[in-house]
């Protein structure tokens, strides 16, 4: 007896203690009651019809039955929407179809009243005659105030370089808008750009806004290598005319636009202007 006792003494093994099983709240549990519940609620074959579904006023009914092959391109429609938006600068092929997609989840209404702001921004804007810049009205507004300083012209590469320089609030003087910058490599010299017409307001104080002499040229290129150069070429168009020639000081790192300056960089740019030659 006391043999056997001991044996299973020896042959005891303690139980492992108790688990209490995890209750089932957890997140992919909640989930797994949930899709069974669905699976009982809805049909066998339901039929989804999502809520920017786009309406079509064509019939497909019997298009594809001859090609059994599914295409892999969207509507023609589509595809010469996406071509023309992929024209733009900085729209690739997927920013243009989620543009596409707006357009088309859009009501009618909408995509008539965007294609008419194209269409109206062609026919009814033009550059000013004198500084060049976009205007409604030739002379633009800037060209037309008496209270502006028409003694001193700041001349930028493009539209929205002034518009830049104008939410400074610092300078009350005319512009002159180059519409582009001399880059050799790219094929663009002095004759694409409107730096003729500066020089004829300079040379011709008639061809400037209210008749006035130019006294001043404050060059306000952006500080790239493209824009060095076309300061270069106009200081030497401008060194045998007898003007005032400045240039903003540097307050953007080299290869920035003017555009991307806060205020406060701009206007400490205009007031730290540099004399190039007097």
């Amino acid at each position: 007896m006391q043999g056997t006792t001991r044996a299973r003494s020896l042959l005891y093994v303690p139980k492992a203690p108790h688990r209490h099983k995890p209750r089932r709240h957890s997140r992919s549990g909640r989930l797994h009651r949930l899709v069974q519940q669905l699976r009982h609620r809805l049909p066998l074959n339901p039929v989804h019809t999502p809520p920017d579904r786009i309406p079509s006023g064509v019939s497909t009914k019997g298009q594809n039955e001859s090609n059994p092959k599914r295409s892999l391109s969207y509507p023609a429609p589509v595809e010469r929407l996406l071509a023309e938006l992929t024209r733009l600068p900085g729209i690739g092929r997927r920013s243009a179809e989620r543009l596409a997609f707006h357009v088309l989840r859009g009501d009618k209404q909408a995509a008539e009243k965007l294609a008419r702001a194209i269409t109206d921004v062609k026919s009814a804007i033009g550059h000013c005659s004198i500084c060049s810049n976009l205007t409604e009205h030739d002379p633009c507004p800037i060209c037309e105030s008496e209270k502006r300083d028409r003694s001193k012209v700041l001349v930028v590469e493009q539209p929205r370089d002034l518009i830049a320089i104008e939410q400074t609030a610092m300078y009350q003087g005319l512009y002159h808008v180059l519409l582009g910058r001399i880059s050799p490599l790219d094929g663009i010299g002095p004759e694409h750009i409107t730096a003729r017409d500066l020089l004829e307001r300079i040379d011709n104080p008639e061809r400037n806004a209210g008749g006035v002499p130019i006294q001043e040229v404050i060059l306000g290129m952006n500080p790239t290598v493209e824009g060095d150069g076309t300061a270069l070429y106009l200081t030497s168009q401008l060194e045998a005319r007898s003007v005032r020639i400045t240039r903003l000081a540097r307050g953007l790192p080299s290869g920035w636009s003017m555009e991307l300056a806060s205020k406060a960089i701009l206007a400490d740019a205009i007031e730290g202007r540099q004399q190039v030659r007097e």
